[in-house]
């Protein structure tokens, strides 16, 4: 029997500023395109806002690598527009933004152990 070779979050690292913040948007639950967007441009106090364009062009992309799905869990029809399409992140979506997390985070504290850094940020 053939299996499929464990595919490894750190090859797709490092994602761009966008792919992150889409993916962390995604990781608290399923979200429509739209909500995405006011939740990126929310959690990044307005600093990061994506257009339509930019969201669907990574929406598509994460997609196609396997870090999404489009959900088939909908609202009640009544608080729910059909032409919406909700996405969810994959295991493998949650490992990548996971471990981007941890790249970033490293990447902070190794900034921050300089003594000049470390004098600033007090």
């Amino acid at each position: 029997m053939l299996t499929s070779p464990k595919r490894d979050p750190h090859d797709l690292l490092p994602l761009t500023a966008a792919v992150f913040h889409v993916l962390v948007a995604l990781a608290d639950g399923d979200l429509h395109g739209y909500a995405v967007i006011k939740d990126v441009a929310t959690r990044t106090g307005g600093r990061v806002v994506l257009g339509t364009g930019t969201l669907y062009g990574i929406v598509k992309r994460l997609l196609a690598d396997g870090l999404v799905v489009e959900s088939k869990r909908r609202p009640a029809a009544a608080i729910d527009d059909e032409r919406r399409r909700y996405y969810r992140l994959t295991p493998f979506g949650r490992a990548v933004v996971t471990a981007e997390t941890a790249r970033l985070e490293a990447m902070v504290a190794a900034a921050r152990s300089t003594l000049t850094l470390r004098k600033e940020g007090a």
